[in-house]
This record gives structure tokens, sequence and C-alpha cells, in this order.
């Protein structure tokens, strides 16, 4: 078995294939790599990736096994899962989302 896995990461229009260490932390990767998994408030404001802000969410194919609690729920309800809670053990698509604070403005928007 390969010490590394394909990780496909998929920004918006953008994609790229990185090798990770079997074992990694998703979210860890991520950030390690500069790929944005908060959004403009919750990458300053976060849980530090021990599954209780549920901010760091993606897409993942194909989905593993859920083993937090908060991960087992989105597979249940058909939600993001959290990429703190995932391990890269197998080649994995990761989809960012773009990520919205309740009550935010949007950059583009106006009050007129």
């Amino acid at each position: 078995m390969a010490d590394t896995v394909p990780l496909t990461v998929v920004d918006g229009d953008d994609e790229a294939t990185i090798e990770v260490e079997r074992g990694a932390n998703l979210r860890g990767v991520l950030l390690e790599r500069g790929y944005p998994v908060y959004g403009t408030v919750s990458k300053h404001a976060n849980c530090g990736g021990r599954g209780l802000c549920a901010t760091c969410t993606v897409e993942v194919d194909p989905a593993p096994e859920p083993t937090h609690w908060h991960d087992a729920a989105a597979v249940r309800f058909g939600y993001p899962r959290l990429s703190c809670c995932l391990t890269v053990t197998e080649p994995l698509t990761v989809r960012l989302l773009d990520k919205y604070v309740w009550g935010q403005l949007l950059p583009s928007r106006s009050w007129d």
C-alpha cells in the first residue's frame, strides 16, 4: 500500500490533484495547502478542528463512512461533511463550498 493517496480538490472552476499522506486529516491537508475551508469570519473563529463548530464543511466523493456524530447526521440528512472529521485513506475528490455567515452582506451587494 502506498504512503500517499491522490486528493482532487475542486474550488469553483479550478481543479487540482495533490498527493497527501495516507491517514492525514482532510482539514489539516487543505489548510496546509492554502485551500479555504472557512468563511470570512469562521477562519478566525472556529473550533480548531474538533468537530464542534460545523464551519469546515466540504462535499466529498466517494463519501467515507462517518466516524463522528455530526458527520453521521450529515450523511443521514444529506448536508456537507466536516473536513476536520475526515481522514484521507483512499483517493478522494473534495469540493470546497462557498461559506457565508448568517446575516453577512456579500461584497457585491448594495443598499440601493
